[in-house]
């Protein structure tokens, strides 16, 4: 099968959900099929990502539209530019005309059998009538996620912003999935939202993967350093993109409500934030008892010495790749219903769920004081990580490959109202 794969941003380095999701399922379909990815990015040209890129996937092709990076004010400035325009910033800011281009000739000259939109953010880069089985990757319920932030958001002017923005990508959004010929979902709840979309039949879920080998491996050589440490100053560890609104509402609100309540029970307890890029109100949480750590060159070795790993996060969507990572290294989780949403897990078996701060920090406390208890987390954890590997994962993508051909032979071509854009 030829496959063409569009991606807005680098896909390098895998230091995001995102992009690991992608990635891992790039290289798994590369060992199958003939890929192509086109990357494209913003600000100045990166010869050295696109060296990279292409020895992680031979072929791949890139774009570098020129677009404002992220800095606050170029941000702020290309936001006021499209804020006119009935299609979301979130998707606007990824949309140029020379991937237009590079896109339109693949697809309406069919040079692949199958072409992926990887996210909501690269759709109108394609084609309004496609010529090509086109299927639509969504990471998250775009929409929902939006509407999350807006309610959570403490700032009146960004609340305001995120209250547009979730405005338009509900329409935007809706209107997307129909006019591709199939859809990927990351869970069965994000299928169930889409399900009032388009067609449920299509629509196929994908499950969240792990890279079994990378992440077993680090389980079974976790240190007797790493296990002391752990009984004399256990340690407590939050892992994602330090510069995701998501992210840094959840370590605020875990530091503030839970965090106190942990510290007064485990007096030596420690709490570690690793991830890329943190957010000046992250960075401003560090403490005697808390870390900050920024990007680090690799989250494995983090990982060894936690002894819970938490997820308290309030917005947010799609999955979270982290709790598959930390359970496959072998490590009791305890989350909120929305930091675990859509994964195969079970409350009282191999997660602990909380949305009030005092339960939260309870289960936090009881898996730090009762190892008996963390130990049976931790085994049933692992069993349940090793039913995930890419490998596995991949054949359901595959299969939602060939619905999409399969619906396009039986309906010429898919068409749908444009979205009025202005670029």
């Amino acid at each position: 099968m030829r496959i063409l794969w569009v991606k807005a941003g680098k896909l390098l380095p895998v230091d995001t959900g995102g992009k690991i999701r992608s990635y891992n399922l790039l290289r798994q379909l590369a060992a199958r099929h003939e890929v192509t990815l086109l990357s494209y990015y913003g600000g100045r040209r990166d010869e050295k990502y696109e060296r990279e890129i292409a020895e992680h996937l031979p072929g791949a092709e890139t774009i570098c539209t020129g677009a404002p990076e992220a800095a606050p004010l170029s941000q702020g400035l290309d936001y006021l530019r499209h804020v006119a325009s009935s299609a979301p910033y979130a998707v606007t800011k990824f949309t140029a005309p020379e991937v237009r281009r590079r896109v339109g000739a693949w697809l309406n000259e069919r040079r692949c059998d199958v072409a992926v939109c990887d996210f909501l953010s690269a759709s109108l880069n394609f084609p309004r009538d496609l010529k090509t089985p086109t299927v639509l990757f969504q990471h998250n319920v775009e929409s929902a996620l939006w509407e999350r932030q807006a309610a959570h958001e403490p700032h009146p002017l960004k609340r305001v912003a995120f209250k547009l923005e979730a405005a338009k990508m509900l329409a935007y959004e809706r209107a997307t999935v129909g006019r591709f010929h199939h859809t990927i979902a990351v869970s069965e709840h994000d299928r169930e939202q889409m399900m009032l979309m388009t067609d449920p039949a299509r629509i196929t879920v994908v499950p969240t993967g792990v890279d079994l080998r990378q992440y077993r491996a680090a389980a079974d050589t976790e240190s007797d350093a790493a296990s002391t440490l752990s009984e004399s100053a256990p340690l407590v560890m939050f892992l994602g993109s330090m510069d995701w609104e998501a992210n840094i509402d959840g370590v605020d609100y875990f530091c503030r409500d839970i965090w106190p309540e942990v510290l007064a029970a485990v007096p030596g307890a420690r709490f570690r934030i690793v991830g890329r890029n943190p957010h000046p109100r992250v960075k401003k949480l560090a403490s005697d008892s808390i870390e900050v750590t920024g990007t680090v060159p690799s989250v494995i070795d983090h990982l060894r010495e936690a002894a819970v790993f938490v997820v308290p996060l309030r917005v947010g969507g799609g999955t979270r790749l982290k709790i598959f990572e930390a359970m496959a290294v072998g490590k009791a989780v305890v989350s909120t219903t929305i930091g675990a949403e859509g994964l195969d897990v079970t409350h009282g078996q191999d997660v602990l769920l909380a949305d009030d701060a005092p339960t939260f920090a309870d289960n936090i406390v009881t898996l730090l004081r009762d190892t008996t208890i963390r130990r049976e987390f931790e085994k049933a954890a692992a069993e349940l990580a090793a039913r995930h590997d890419w490998s596995l994962v991949v054949k359901r993508f595959e299969d939602a490959l060939a619905e999409a051909v399969k619906f396009k032979g039986e309906d010429a071509t898919v068409r749908t109202e444009a979205v009025s854009v202005n670029a």
